[in-house]
């Protein structure tokens, strides 16, 4: 026979715990035993997910704890969500600074954003002292840029998908479901709003959130633990990269790059490692690496952006050389 049954506050306030508790032993497996001691900067958007993600900070960590909003300024009533969130911060008296990019954003308008978004928090960051920033992304996020990566041939790399752990930036939601955040937000009848470009099918990203909402095959939880899996897979495939390349005799030389029979895999790696080694700006993945490294197989000259990769005859293995690629002669005029 079961015991007496709890009253409905007392099973929130014990539901509230654990999901505080919960939080605190994701943040403790991304920041270590020293979790508690540190203080946290939250970006909320004003989105249910963020909003939960701040409530529960606050309630894990009172007086630890700042918020953010950037705003850029890209849509009607972005500015109003900003007061939103201002305003439930001083309710709560949560330090909090809405951030908005100096000049309007260029280029392709969802990617700029989120490289301005970032380098908006981290000066914020800096500017307040703060050891982390913490984000609301979790496992519904996770399957989205798992699957969009697919479409994309994504590697391994590519489909360990969003970081738990990036520098000082933090996801510790990610085994979390959109829904529990949701009803979380409900429950403590937190001020929200949904952010309309969530569903604007023109957004690559909006079309398959509606198209996962419908299916049942894909469980987002298990997939945010493959990326996990994943993560640390990249993680040690540049671990021994990194101790293969520092056993060759000319490691020092970052002009040498050599095979000795190695895995695809790893020798992707290695070619990508020692381009970055001498251009830190170049970013070659996919199928332009695979490009560049067919012509390296086949004995032809590569060029990658400013530089040049040539193949080293007569020496003992194989073996290419980097190099600057001269500079194109200006056309004479006339």
């Amino acid at each position: 026979m079961s015991g007496p049954m709890q009253p409905p506050q007392k099973q929130k306030q014990a539901a509230d715990r654990d999901s505080v508790g919960r939080l605190g032993s994701d943040l403790a497996a991304l920041v270590g035993p020293d979790w508690q001691r540190f203080h946290y900067g939250v970006a909320v958007s004003g989105g249910p997910d963020s909003m939960a993600l701040l409530w529960l900070m606050a309630s894990l960590l009172p007086g630890q704890v700042w918020a953010a909003t950037v705003d850029h300024g890209l849509r009607k009533g972005s500015d109003e969500e900003a007061r939103m969130v201002a305003s439930f911060c001083n309710r709560e008296h949560i330090p909090h600074s809405t951030l908005r990019p100096p000049t309007p954003i260029k280029g392709s308008q969802q990617a700029a954003a989120r490289t301005e978004r970032y380098r908006l928090l981290e000066q914020w960051r800096d500017a307040n002292a703060l050891d982390h920033i913490v984000t609301a992304h979790h496992a519904d996020d996770q399957l989205e840029t798992m699957v969009m990566r697919l479409n994309r041939s994504s590697g391994v790399g590519g489909l360990a998908a969003i970081r738990a752990r990036n520098g000082v930036v933090l996801r510790p939601l990610l085994h979390w479901r959109r829904s529990d955040l949701v009803h979380l937000a409900l429950d403590h009848d937190l001020p929200f709003v949904d952010d309309p470009s969530n569903s604007d099918n023109r957004f690559d990203r909006a079309r398959l959130r509606h198209a996962l909402k419908s299916q049942s095959a894909l469980d987002p939880a298990a997939a945010a633990r493959s990326a996990g899996w994943l993560a640390e897979a990249d993680e040690a495939l540049d671990w021994a990269v990194e101790r293969l390349i520092a056993s060759w005799p000319d490691a020092s030389n970052i002009a040498v790059i050599r095979d000795a029979g190695y895995p695809p895999e790893m020798f992707r790696r290695i070619v990508a490692q020692r381009l970055r080694a001498n251009a830190p700006q170049l970013a070659l993945r996919g199928a332009s690496l695979d490009g560049v490294i067919a012509a390296m197989h086949a004995g032809r000259r590569a060029m990658v952006g400013a530089l040049l990769i040539d193949p080293v005859r007569g020496l003992e293995g194989t073996i290419w050389r980097i190099s600057a690629a001269p500079r194109r002669k200006a056309p004479k005029k006339g």
